[in-house]
């Protein structure tokens, strides 16, 4: 097959689905599908999902895009998978997962995270270039120790998600660079594990896999993965790596100078950097692009925070969740900027940039009986947005601004929600014509074949749809908004603490 005939697919396993997109050579998307993924609470602040879950849903996602797009299975040149950063899943000797996988928005952890920070925050922080967090891999599994000892002494294997996915296609064990770094075990000047940090909880490294390149070919489809998929046996499978270093390559960002925000279940705001920023404030990634590093600030709850809203608030039984969307959609957009005085803080999970707070809590302040519900659906928008601009503030005073943006995430769909976010942030939103963790994956798979000469050339093929400015009088409003929503963080920070301890029966 010609390289410009090849079709590509990736798969990106998120929080509440999973995805497979097939993308053909020139960067059209020629199919989608994607299947949802249960996540169980067990206790507050917990997150957890089984991964046999996972691999019901990539069968049924495969199976379903191959249909769509009619296509023969031997048309697939490569696939590719990210996922989310952190999330572990834990194998025995015998190969089976001793526990579900704890997510990477996970807060289970907070008394282990400071219990690292006490004995070496600033041993883990110079290693690993990046600051033990609830969210990491390193504090969960000292969660797992203290909790779990008996789970903790099993381990034979840790992957991480899209790691232990794409195993059920070729039954190799690997990580790349960029998960590795994730986990806060890897020494991030050499690019290898760290007997120091493992060390702090005592974990093995035996248990830990080979690292490789986001772009190499690690396998082929195996006879009994193309029998559940569909897909063909002997197709390459190309490693892969997390969700938003396959998000912000699938949008473009293969150049300093241009940030990308992401409206998805959390929101992040990335910059490339040629190489890592070493700040408390800060995330470091490896990029996929060769050389280069991502910057991350991040606010825990995006979407999420949005789907929150509609089934607490505006679902009822039977509704169509889309529909519903679109209804709240329209009566925010009937609302004027600021929402009369009513502001939103989206801590409904705790809380990383700039606070770095798992105790934080979600709020609506200053609703009055002048408040309907379209005043609440914007208010969310605008108190994300402002919460994105508290991310967008910490690189900013670092020298890592921009002034043109780019857009992922299923809120990006939103043409208001756009808006908002470019009034906000002061700066030129772009929508790429397609931008998510799979098309950015299935741009990988292309790499590691050979379809692509680098990752600039496949980046390349990433178009824009859609243009937003901002507009100046909103973003003066919103500067005026900006010291009324943090001076409201403030005042309620240490009463969010208070309530924490009042659940806990303290």
């Amino acid at each position: 097959m010609a390289a410009t005939e090849a079709l590509l697919a990736g798969i990106d396993l998120g929080a509440g689905s999973l995805k497979v997109s097939i993308v053909r050579a020139d960067g059209a998307l020629v199919a989608e599908a994607s299947r949802p993924v249960a996540t169980e609470s067990p206790q507050p602040g917990w997150s957890e999902q089984d991964p046999q879950d996972w691999w019901r849903a990539c069968c049924q996602a495969l199976r379903a895009v191959l249909a769509q797009a009619a296509c023969p299975a031997r048309a697939i040149a490569a696939i590719s998978f990210s996922a989310g950063a952190h999330t572990q899943v834990l194998e025995d000797a015998q190969g089976r997962v001793i526990r579900p996988a704890i997510l990477w928005n996970d807060q289970r952890s907070r008394a282990q995270t400071q219990a690292l920070r006490a004995q070496a925050d600033a041993q883990i922080f110079a290693i690993a270039a990046n600051r033990a967090n609830p969210t990491w891999t390193l504090p969960q599994m000292l969660w797992l120790r203290d909790a779990e000892p008996e789970s903790f002494a099993r381990v034979a294997r840790l992957y991480l998600a899209k790691d232990w996915l794409r195993a059920r296609f070729t039954g190799t064990w690997e990580t790349d660079s960029i998960d590795a770094l994730g986990t806060l075990m890897l020494d991030a000047a050499s690019v290898r594990w760290s007997q120091t940090l493992c060390d702090l909880i005592g974990w093995r490294m035996a248990t830990l896999p080979p690292i490789v390149a986001a772009k190499a070919v690690v396998g082929h489809v195996g006879a009994a993965a193309a029998r559940a998929t569909g897909l063909a046996e002997g197709t390459p499978v190309v490693c892969g790596s997390s969700d938003t270093a396959a998000e912000t390559f699938g949008a473009g960002m293969v150049h300093e100078g241009m940030g990308v925000v992401k409206l998805a279940t959390a929101a992040t705001v990335s910059v490339l950097s040629p190489q890592p920023r070493p700040d408390l404030a800060l995330i470091n990634y490896y990029h996929i692009v060769p050389g280069h590093w991502y910057v991350i600030t991040a606010t825990n709850s995006c979407a999420s925070a949005h789907k929150w809203l509609r089934d607490t608030f505006f679902r009822r039984a039977g509704d169509d969740g889309s529909a519903v969307f679109d209804a709240m959609d329209r009566q925010a957009a009937a609302v004027a900027a600021g929402a009369e005085g009513l502001f939103f803080h989206p801590y409904l999970n705790g809380e990383r940039s700039p606070h770095w707070d798992p105790l934080l809590r979600a709020d609506f302040v200053g609703a009055g009986f002048n408040h309907g519900a379209g005043h609440f659906v914007r208010a969310l928008y605008e108190g994300i947005a402002y919460s994105l601009r508290d991310c967008r503030d910490v690189l900013q005073a670092r020298g890592l601004g921009f002034a043109v943006a780019r857009l992922t995430g299923g809120g990006a769909r939103s043409a208001l929600w756009r808006q908002i976010v470019a009034d906000m942030l002061d700066v030129q939103v772009e929508l790429p014509t397609v931008a998510d963790a799979s098309f950015g994956a299935a741009l990988l798979a292309g790499v590691g074949v050979g379809v692509f000469a680098s990752e600039q050339d496949a980046a390349k093929l990433v178009t824009v749809a859609a243009r937003t400015r901002p507009d100046p009088a909103r973003v003066a409003l919103y500067e005026r908004g900006v010291p009324i929503y943090r001076d409201i963080q403030a005042a309620l920070a240490p009463l969010n603490h208070r309530i924490h301890d009042f659940v806990a029966g303290r």
